[in-house]
Order: C-alpha cells, then structure tokens, then sequence
C-alpha cells in the first residue's frame, strides 16, 4: 500500500477507535440517571459518579503521549484498548456505589486514546492538513452522541446492566479492527535517547497554560455537558430517558463530527481567528442558557400581575446546538496551536492540554452537583461555565489580540497619537 493509502487507513480505524472509546468513556451519563435511582445518589453523588472515568483518562494523558512519541501509535492505541475490556465488562456485576467509582476509574483509561491517536494521525499527514486530519480524528467525540442513541435503547430493552455488556464487546472487536488496518513507520518516533524529562521540559511554556485554559471550557464543558445533559432534560423539562438522550445528542454529536470542520477552518483562517470567535458565541449561548426559570409579579394599576420568563425546551435545544458546534470548532483549532507551535513534540503537548481538558470535564460534573445541591437551581451549571469561558476571553486579550495590528502598539491612530 502506498504512503498515501496508509495514512488514509490509519486515519479511518483511528477515528473509529476513538469514537469506541468516547462512547464507553461517557456510558454514565445515560446508566447513571438508573444507577442514581436506585442507589437514591444526590446531585453531587450522581456528579462524582459520571467525573470518576473522566479522572483517569485525563491523568493518564501526559504518559500516554510521551509513550506514542517513543513506541508508535498504533501499540500504544491497541493496548490500551484492550486493557479497558475486562473493565467495562465487570461494570455490569457492579451493586455499591463505591464498587461503580472503582470500576469507573478503570473504564476511565479509554478517555486517554485521544492524546495516542492525535499525534499518531498527525504524523502521517503533511503540516498544511495536520488540523483537519486532527479535526477528523477529533470527530470521534461523537461517541458522545452514539451513546446517547445506543445506550437508552438497552436501557429500557433489557435494563443497565446490559450496557456494558455490548460496550464491552464492541471495544474488542474494534482492537482487532485497529490492529488488521492500521500502520507504523518508525520515522514517526522520537529518537530513543530522548528523555521524557527532555519532552517535558517545554510544559514550561506560559503559551501551554494559556491553551489549557481553552481546552478546559471547549473539551472539559463538552464532556461535563454530554454526562450532564441527559439528567437535566429529565429534571428541567420532565422528559423519559430516550427523549432526553434524544434532545442531548443535538449538543454531543455537532460537537464532536464537525470538529473536522474546525480543523480546516483553522487551516485556513489561523488557530486564533477560529478561537477568538469559539469563545465569544460560547460566551453569549452560555449567558442565555444560565438564566433560570422565573416568575415574577409587577404591581400595575390593575393588580398585580404575575408573568413567567425562562427557555422552553425548543429554545433550549437550540441554544445548546450552537454552544455544540462552537464547543467542535474550538476543540480543532487548540490543537492546530500546538501542531503550529511544537511541530517536533506533539505527542506531550497535546497530552498535557488534553490533560488539562479531561480535568475539566471531570471537576465540572462535581461542581454542578454540588452547585444543584446548593441553590437548587439547574442552570447553575451554565453559570459556572460562563464564568469560566470569561477568563478565557480575558486572557486570550491580554495575550493575543492586543498584540495584534488591529488593537496593538503598531496601529495608525496610536502612530498619530504619539
């Protein structure tokens, strides 16, 4: 097969692992609304609950992106695969809460393929098309979505236990698949004398920090969002369990197949066009939908009047398709920062971004249950996230755009002025 027909192969059973892998990594967010019931879980306990996986799969991010550099995409990706197998098997025989929190922490390494597979695509591809083939990659998110069409189907069918069951078989034939169809080229790996110290030694890059905090909100707010969802729709709108599947996908799958499209956007226009743009629709999607339910009485000359203000389920929707699409667009264009700006140590870059990400998406879940339990107010959720998308557009100013023709030092009004 030519170099060409390799890379396209290696592009294609990647993007179907890693969406394999997203739809275990998130199987919590559907079983756990029965799990919840049953165990009688709070807010907070149901939001550890679907975090725990998230924990593992970001922490094991760093080591698992050093370990492509120097062994190769392809074993990396496939042991790891295999390795979630007996997990996400055991998960169905699973009755204490603690026993659902330890197994969790186990499924959770499918989460870390996402940092095997993004410098594993990238490498085949020349610079000019490394953010879309990433963005490709990336579109494996919509495991997301795939569960929340796959999952309550069995759910109500045959009941939660199940679940795992089929994930469980679905993971090892996709090992097999990703084994059979997938290549090396011992070009792509860091020389062996290369110390990990060596790899991490550019984390210290303020530039590194600065796209962890992007990917915080466009990774960790679309993972927290998918697990969160489905219990929200249920809660906020009284909806079953298969409509508000339903009603989530409409955020999960756009944010996780147009990333592609984020990624040549991001070819095309640059990494900090797309991102200045991602973070200022998610900044006004996130204000409408923090806003919660109200009623209020205004006294009138007539009486008081009492009138009502907040989404209806359709607004709601909308709202969070659009956040779902910025959320995809973003995902692409950080990585095309770090594929622009550590050409020659993707694998560890992206690991601790992706790390940065995961973290996100496992501390938000936690924080919106222990903000639920707090107020009382559901969209309290989008609140926290509307703050956290503030700091992003502070820091991307102060950083990036100020630095710029159009708002810098270098403009032709502050010439006159000077």
């Amino acid at each position: 097969m030519t170099k060409n027909g390799q890379a396209l192969s290696v592009l294609i059973v990647s993007t179907l692992a890693f969406t394999v892998c997203f739809m275990v990594w998130m199987m919590f967010g559907v079983i756990g609304i029965p799990i919840k019931k049953a165990l009688g879980l709070n807010a907070t306990e149901f939001g550890l609950l679907t975090a725990m996986p998230v924990l593992t799969g970001s922490l094991i991010r760093v080591p698992l992106g050093i370990w492509t550099d120097k062994y190769g995409g392809r074993l990396v990706m496939a042991l790891l695969m295999a390795l979630t197998v007996p997990a996400i098997w055991l998960m169905s025989y699973a009755t204490e809460y603690w026993h659902f929190l330890v197994i969790g922490l186990f499924v959770g390494l499918a989460g870390g393929s996402f940092s095997v597979g993004t410098p594993y695509v990238a490498r085949w591809f020349p610079k000019s098309q490394q953010g879309f083939a990433m963005g490709i990659y990336g579109a494996g998110n919509s495991g997301a979505a795939v569960n929340k069409f796959v999952a309550p189907a069995l759910v109500v069918a045959f009941g939660w236990a199940m679940v795992p069951q089929v994930y469980a078989a679905i993971m090892l034939g996709s090992v097999v698949l990703f084994w059979f169809f997938s290549y090396s080229d011992p070009a792509h790996l860091v020389p062996s004398h290369t110390k990990f110290s060596d790899q991490l030694k550019s984390l210290k890059d303020p530039r590194v920090l600065k796209y962890c905090q992007y990917y915080s909100i466009v990774f960790g707010g679309y993972v927290a969002l998918s697990l969160w969802m489905v219990q929200y729709y249920v809660g906020e709108f009284g909806l079953d369990i298969r409509s508000a599947a339903l009603l989530a996908a409409c955020f999960s799958l756009p944010g996780g197949v147009l990333r592609a499209a984020g990624g040549w956007m991001s070819d095309k226009w640059g990494a900090h066009s797309v991102t200045w743009w991602v973070l200022w629709v998610s900044w006004i999607c996130l204000f409408l939908l923090s806003y919660p339910q109200t009623d209020f009485t205004i006294a009138t000359t007539t009486g008081p009047k009492t009138f009502h203000l907040g989404l209806n389920v359709y607004a709601f929707t909308g709202l969070m398709f659009i956040l779902g699409i910025a959320f995809a667009f973003g995902k692409a264009s950080v990585f095309k920062y770090i594929s622009d700006d550590y050409t020659d140590n993707i694998g560890a870059i992206s690991g601790m971004v992706g790390l940065a990400g995961g973290l996100g998406g496992f501390v938000l879940p936690i924080l919106f249950g222990v903000l639920m339990d707090l107020t009382g107010i559901r969209s309290s959720a989008f609140m926290l996230m509307y703050g956290v998308v503030w700091v992003s557009l502070i820091w991307m100013y102060w950083t990036e755009v100020r630095q710029r023709e159009v708002m810098g030092k270098n403009t032709g009004l502050l010439s006159l002025k000077s």
